[in-house]
């Protein structure tokens, strides 16, 4: 029910704001390490049980806090290399069911760019590849939905971008991107899901396709974001009617963010942003308003 703590895609670098996330056409500057923490708060009193929306008094409003080290390094101006490892804490407000806290899946990636080329008079057009890469970083359990810390399945992304940036400093670009999860293995020989009664303690899980488009203002220390990201999974069940989640349910979802990020003078290097994302539909997950803070410092090497 609850989303992969994506928000560390949100982070920047101050000095002339270059790359700031997996998922969008921006790169590090060669020789140039940036490292920071993104916050986030994650909260929804209401969710889809498949396509009905309702509320839980067992669950009240599910809070999840997701606190995120981010390091990027320019290897070559083509080349960045990304890493995070978040921490994360879930709580119920209401009902007897207690909150997980710890650390979730460390993950890492590479941005290549394919190419940078003038496109017509108004703008320059770049295209990416990415490829990702994550492992639980602990032995969490992820059969405790949706006040899990994760899913706990190891999985792949590959990720193709576009972008267009005009000679007034506006972009605009999409993302399509595809990952791959592994099984998980949970703590019960056995399992019901999908109508189905399986005697294993394997999961298989779906594999998930992801959309989005983003356009904004970029200039100098000063970098505006605004986008639509449509997730779907290629698989997986509903939530049963009067259940609780499970693992290898569907989580498709549409969610709009915003964000502004600016590079302070004093000290300089140093970034700070703010953002809010809000969950405008969705199957098995639910409907959130997250808030997002960071702060990064960018390193000359």
């Amino acid at each position: 029910m609850r989303r992969l703590p994506l928000i560390v895609a949100l982070l920047f670098t101050a000095a002339n704001l270059p790359a700031q996330a997996v998922d969008d056409g921006l790169m590090m500057p060669r020789k140039t390490l940036s490292t920071g923490v993104m916050y986030a708060h994650d909260s929804w009193s209401q969710y889809w049980e498949g396509t009905l929306k309702r509320s839980n008094g067992n669950i009240g409003t599910l809070t999840t806090q997701t606190t995120t080290l981010v390091g990027h390094y320019g290897v070559t101006d083509r080349l960045t290399v990304v890493a995070m490892v978040p921490y994360v804490t879930t709580d119920a407000s209401q009902g007897t069911l207690h909150g997980l806290s710890g650390v979730q899946d460390v993950t890492v990636a590479a941005k290549y760019q394919l190419f940078a080329t003038r496109f017509t008079e108004r703008g320059t057009l770049s295209a990416l590849a990415v490829g990702a890469a994550g492992i639980p970083a602990t032995n969490y359990t992820p059969d405790f939905q949706p006040l899990s810390i994760g899913l706990a399945s190891r999985h792949a992304t590959g990720r193709f971008t576009l972008h267009f940036e005009t000679t007034g400093s506006w972009f605009i670009e999409g993302s399509a991107a595809h990952t791959w999860r592994n099984k998980v293995t949970l703590d019960r020989p056995a399992y019901y899901t999908n109508g189905q009664l399986y005697l294993t303690n394997e999961v298989a899980m779906p594999q998930v396709a992801e959309y989005k488009a983003s356009t904004g203002f970029r200039k100098k220390r000063v970098f505006i974001p605004i986008s639509i990201t449509q997730q779907r999974t290629l698989g997986g069940s509903d939530i049963r009617r009067q259940d609780m989640p499970f693992v290898s349910n569907r989580m498709d979802f549409v969610k709009a963010e915003a964000s502004v990020m600016y590079g302070l003078t004093v000290p300089t290097d140093l970034g700070v942003q703010i953002g809010v994302a809000r969950t405008l539909s969705g199957r098995n997950v639910g409907q959130a308003t997250t808030i997002m803070l960071g702060v990064l410092h960018t390193f000359h090497l």
